[in-house]
């Protein structure tokens, strides 16, 4: 009877301590486990930061930048029908391609005519330098004919201060009978001739004065319109201006690439009239092409002019690296400048992070070797570690 008591109590005691036996392993498998947890988030933790300042700190992303290009607009600067267009949507064309060709009969009348004007000039300017040599001829042919009255008003005087004197002498010796009446009579004759003669001197001295004084007026006048080079000559440069206007106006007809590129949005046909200004097509320069990449406010603290960029294009994937350079900040939000800018001056208003466009230049020879296209999205990271350009128009 004992022995089967203590056997009792044993298995008693037995499943009283096997549940505190395990409770005891719990509690030191969830310490241990929170020990590794905890462990782990340090080292994730320290990682992290190790990361950040490292490698986050550095650098800002976004894939919110796009390829943009400088597009050059084909418009006629002479209005006329087409008469050939030699290029189709998507070509490629180097600067100075003939795009389309404008019908040129009507430049090329004007032009003739320009030229028949000009050459018209020429000659009627070199004509008027013969006709100014003539006046100059008939100054010279004047100014001898006023010597030739003067020196006669000079022979006239002489005639009448002799003439005067022998009349007086002849008055004096009258009353005494010396003289006779008809010898008195004569030489007053010759008096009053002599006096004639000089006031005709007179008269021709002064019309010969005029006559001077008139071919003088026409050579000046003359010697005005055709005086310097004839190449020089008011005239003659208005007209060689319309000649050489006529002349832009016909090479004008023929419409050429102002840069290489791509041919893009063409809208002319052959027999399209087209008017002086009006939109033929446009050409993309995909060598010369930029992205604008757009980053939240809070991303541009350290970015700045000259900062190098990593870009990626969806178009080429991972494998292809495009690199360049910050080259400024733009001077306000899209939404800054759109045609209904945001009101916020409401009591419902919400703060929304704004992203400004940061336009990045990239490198020519990486573009030649893969090209992009104007709107194709691109993945942009700046290096901000790098101290760039202190401008950066942010």
């Amino acid at each position: 009877m004992a022995d089967d008591q203590a056997g009792h109590s044993a298995s008693a005691v037995q499943p009283a301590a096997a549940p505190t036996r395990n409770n005891e392993r719990r509690m030191q498998q969830r310490k241990r486990l929170f020990a590794i947890l905890g462990g782990a988030g340090a080292v994730v933790v320290v990682l992290f930061a190790l990361w950040w300042l490292l490698v986050g700190s550095r650098y800002v992303t976004t894939d919110d930048a796009y390829v943009g290009a400088e597009v050059a607009q084909v418009t006629p600067l002479v209005g006329g029908p087409v008469k050939a267009v030699h290029v189709h949507e998507t070509d490629m064309v180097k600067s100075g391609d003939v795009l389309v060709e404008l019908d040129p009969a009507d430049a090329t009348l004007a032009y003739q005519k320009a030229e028949a004007d000009y050459e018209a000039t020429v000659r009627q300017i070199t004509g008027g330098t013969a006709t100014a040599d003539a006046l100059s001829a008939q100054v010279s042919a004047r100014t001898a004919d006023l010597d030739r009255a003067q020196a006669q008003i000079q022979a006239s005087t002489a005639d009448l201060a002799k003439a005067k004197l022998d009349y007086d002498r002849r008055a004096s010796l009258a009353n005494s009978g010396a003289v006779s009446g008809e010898e008195l009579t004569a030489a007053k004759t010759a008096y009053e001739g002599a006096k004639a003669n000089l006031a005709a001197a007179q008269a021709a001295s002064a019309q010969a004065d005029a006559a001077k004084k008139a071919a003088q007026a026409q050579f000046e006048a003359q010697q005005a319109l055709v005086q310097g080079d004839v190449s020089s000559n008011p005239q003659v440069a208005a007209m060689r201006a319309a000649r050489d206007s006529a002349k832009l106006d016909l090479d004008r007809t023929v419409i050429r690439a102002p840069l290489d590129g791509v041919v893009s949005r063409k809208q002319v046909e052959v027999g399209q009239r087209v008017a002086v200004g009006s939109t033929l097509m446009s050409i993309v320069p995909i060598t010369q092409a930029y992205v604008d990449a757009n980053f939240k406010e809070v991303q541009l603290r350290k970015v700045r002019q000259g900062q190098p960029v990593t870009l990626k294009s969806d178009l080429y994937g991972g494998g292809v690296v495009y690199h360049g350079q910050v080259v400024g900040v733009s001077g306000g939000t899209g939404s800054a400048f759109s045609l209904i800018p945001a009101q916020n001056a409401t009591g419902n208003w919400i703060k929304v992070v704004q992203r400004l466009p940061v336009r990045i230049r990239l490198d020519p020879a990486e573009l030649a070797a893969h090209p992009l296209r104007v709107g194709l999205s691109m993945k942009a990271t700046i290096d901000v570690s790098k101290s760039g350009s202190p401008d950066n128009g942010g």
